[in-house]
């Protein structure tokens, strides 16, 4: 598939004095109607992000791009992941944007992902999200959205007013009600959720899921045996569907470290993996 920009890598973690195996890939495309390619994305353990950005021609790709640089500081720093720091980290992009040229009161970005957030007691995953950018989760072979769109679709479904199938075709389907940007303190929404054995995060932004039904996604992890396969697939077929925007996605697993998915993977990043990077703005 031309024109796309990969990574995976894999890190090893105890939880409830089990030893699991994060495998995680990811997988940005520009698409077919779109120049420039405004998502960015980022997986440093114990974070993970795609960020969807908007503005003009570039201001969008820097306003993404200035997130998923702050989090993999903040990833690299060794710093628990807390929501303090989490947001500490998004109003820093935003003081990094606004010496960028070409920027105005309109440029802005969602964000979501999931952290390894550690505490006194074991690990647990936080969930954050600002926009409509998705993360999902699979377990047992269902497939559950775990973030809520911040849009004006999503708000009209919350009180009636249209059907999720109303959502598909209206025409303020791309608004959305909260970004990080100039014009709002970036808080995100949070939910608290256990890292358990045989789950897979799934963490896109909304070029995939203007494309692919949650059936689709279902379906390509299903065929997709590691994050990296199951990734390219989603956004092969979102291209191939339309590819109105720029695709991303970010497949996370977790295994037994004993007995993933993947036979050959090793229990720490810094192990030999087909990482090209573990953060990318192409």
């Amino acid at each position: 598939m031309s024109e796309a920009t990969t990574f995976t890598d894999s890190h090893a973690v105890t939880v409830r004095g089990e030893s699991l195996l994060l495998t995680w890939g990811a997988v940005t495309h520009v698409g077919r109607k779109r120049d420039v390619n405004q998502d960015s994305v980022m997986g440093e353990f114990p974070l993970f992000a795609v960020a969807d950005g908007m503005g003009g021609y570039a201001a969008g790709e820097l306003a993404s791009a200035a997130v998923v640089t702050q989090f993999a500081e903040l990833a690299r720093s060794g710093e628990p992941i807390t929501h303090d720091r989490l947001e500490a980290a998004l109003r820093d992009a935003i003081v990094a944007l606004a010496d960028e040229d070409d920027i105005d009161v309109g440029t802005g970005t969602t964000v979501t992902g999931i952290a390894v957030t550690t505490t006194e007691d074991e690990p647990f995953w936080t969930v954050f999200n600002i926009g409509d950018s998705r993360v999902y989760v699979e377990r047992e072979g269902e497939l559950a959205q775990v973030t809520t769109d911040h849009s004006v679709v999503q708000e009209l479904i919350a009180i009636g007013a249209i059907s999720p199938d109303d959502a598909e075709n209206h025409p303020q389907g791309n608004v959305i009600t909260r970004a990080v940007g100039f014009t709002e303190d970036p808080v995100p929404d949070y939910l608290q959720m256990p890292i358990e054995k045989g789950t897979r995060w799934v963490i896109c932004s909304d070029g995939l899921t203007k494309e692919l039904t949650d059936y689709g996604i279902l379906h390509f992890l299903e065929r997709g045996p590691d994050p990296l396969d199951a990734a390219n697939l989603m956004v092969e077929a979102a291209v191939e569907n339309g590819g109105r925007d720029n695709v991303t996605v970010l497949i996370v697993d977790v295994d037994d470290a004993d007995g993933g998915r993947e036979e050959d993977a090793g229990a720490d990043s810094d192990a030999d993996s087909a990482a090209d990077d573990s953060s990318s703005t192409a």
